[in-house]
């Protein structure tokens, strides 16, 4: 009779015999599936040196692996390629093409592992359905974990904080995701939300989105902190020019609360619950070689939001548009040249016909200055201010011109830079407020005007400065020594060292 010890031990060693066979087989597995893959590569070369211009029908289409991906999902791609009504005949490199193109758009869906390999194969030459001229198409497309959970801390916009992020990936088979966000920081003191995306009728190029959030951010510059409840609706979609559009509704009930002891009179006014109903649209042209550190190209963006008019809603009515434009040359040797515009404006609408409009609220107005827009000023350091409070503008414009270097003994290759830049604004309340908070809707337009001319009454306030710059994949980096040359009354510049961290500068 054999002890329990001896007992253990054989178990240990049954266990590991297992294992090491289960392994065994795994290897020789895999060694067959490589095997047949070779082969298969081998054919397809062969088939393309020496057929590529005869004509071919695709007979099938197969995904291996795509265990959890809906099979409706996949034939709204594929099903394409598997017409027999074509107009003149189909070749082999015309096949290969489609394929590929194919495949190249079930990689947007990013629920599959890169690269999703390709294979072609003669059909089974028994089957009594095939002809000569038939292929078999077979994609090995290993799916990506179904869920990511990450945690970290970040530092950036002037505040640093800590967050998780989960995201449950191809939730129902149709490459749907689930993103769920919270995070706690200094300035930004709480933010969750919740969203699902999903592609329409397997376009990754199309994509609906819903989104319900809440957040908490302390906004020092004006002495209260701002909470945010609500959810928002998005339709994207890509054209075939490369331009990307948004058109999306948001409803947010915002509080104005905590406010400080020295509060201004504006910040006190608008104090309290308001609520925003919201359609709004983005289009974006972005021609850079890279975003981050562009080295040629150009970009276009376009922000356009309508609250409170008509059926809308709300208590808060007002257009809003903004605009920007950005342009890289390179001019040798690793240095470039970069310049870029803004502007935008905030036009008082009224809610309901026959209404006087309302004047707009912090909420809604315009921020401008800090490291990653006007640098050598404050954070919201630029524009009317009330008492230490900045109270944000109707209408604001700015630009900035910068000369990126290659930082000696190491090179243009590397995301490091030294940086020479000058940039400027201005940003101004609308003319013609009454105390009331409402305006005559005759004068609107008027004022307007009359703001939009008083933005080139004198110099702009602008700075300048030497840094540098690094850019991360995620973010750029920028660690500047600033000088402000043009300073109005009750701006707020900063002289000396900042550090901004952002994906957008201007």
């Amino acid at each position: 009779m054999a002890s329990p010890l001896e007992d253990d031990i054989f178990e240990k060693l049954k266990q590991k015999t297992d294992a090491a066979e289960t392994e065994k087989r795994q290897q020789d597995v895999n060694a067959k599936v490589h095997a047949q893959y070779q082969k298969a590569q081998e054919r397809l070369v062969e088939l393309v040196d020496d057929n590529s211009t005869l004509p071919v029908t695709i007979s099938s289409i197969r995904v291996l692996h795509a265990t959890h991906t809906r099979r409706e999902f996949l034939e709204r791609i594929f099903q394409p390629l598997l017409s027999v009504n074509r107009d003149g005949p189909y070749t082999l490199s015309e096949a290969l093409s489609d394929v590929s193109t194919a495949t190249n758009q079930l990689n947007k869906f990013d629920i599959f592992k890169s690269p999703i390999s390709i294979f072609i194969d003669k059909p089974d030459p028994s089957d009594p359905s095939t002809t000569p001229t038939d292929i078999a198409v077979y994609l090995s497309a290993q799916e990506r974990s179904r869920y990511t959970i990450k945690t970290g801390t970040e530092v950036g916009h002037s505040e640093g904080n800590a967050f998780v992020n989960v995201q449950l990936r191809n939730l129902f088979g149709g490459a749907e995701s689930l993103n769920a966000h919270g995070s706690l920081g200094t300035r930004t003191r709480s933010a969750y939300s919740v969203g699902f995306d999903a592609p329409v009728l397997s376009n990754p190029d199309f994509r609906f989105e819903v989104n319900g959030q809440a957040s908490s951010t302390l906004k020092s510059w004006a002495s209260h902190e701002e909470v945010l409840k609500g959810g928002t609706t998005k339709l994207k979609y890509l054209t075939e020019g490369g331009h990307r559009h948004e058109v999306g509704y948001s409803g947010i009930w915002r509080q104005v609360t905590s406010l400080a002891e020295n509060a201004s009179p504006t910040v006190r006014g608008d104090a309290g619950d308001s609520f925003k109903s919201s359609i709004s649209h983005t289009w974006i042209n972005d021609r850079r070689d890279y975003p981050l550190l562009p080295n040629r190209g150009y970009l276009m963006k376009t922000v356009a939001e309508i609250a409170g008019l008509g059926p809308l809603g709300g208590d808060v009515g007002f257009g809003k548009l903004e605009g920007e434009t950005q342009a890289a040359v390179p001019l040798g040797s690793g240095v470039t040249f970069t310049a870029g515009l803004r502007g935008g404006l905030l036009y008082p609408l009224s809610l309901s016909s026959g209404n006087a409009p309302i004047q707009s609220r912090i909420n809604d107005r315009f921020q401008l200055g800090g490291p990653t827009d006007v640098r050598g000023f404050r954070l919201s350091g630029l524009g009317p201010h009330d008492g230490s409070d900045a109270v944000g503008g109707d209408i604001y414009a700015a630009g900035g011109a910068s000369l990126l270097f290659p930082i000696p003994r190491v090179g243009a290759d590397t995301p490091l830079r030294l940086q020479a830049f000058v940039n400027g604004g201005r940003l101004l309340a609308l003319k013609g407020k009454s105390k009331e908070g409402v305006m005559d809707s005759k004068a609107v337009a008027s004022n307007m005007r009359r703001t939009i001319a008083a933005l080139k009454d004198g110099l702009p306030s602008c700075a300048a400065g030497l840094g540098i710059v690094y850019a991360h994949p995620v973010a750029r980096f920028e660690i500047n020594f600033s000088l402000p040359l043009v300073l109005r009354a009750a701006e707020a510049g900063r002289k000396g060292l900042s550090f901004g961290v952002g994906v957008e500068f201007l």
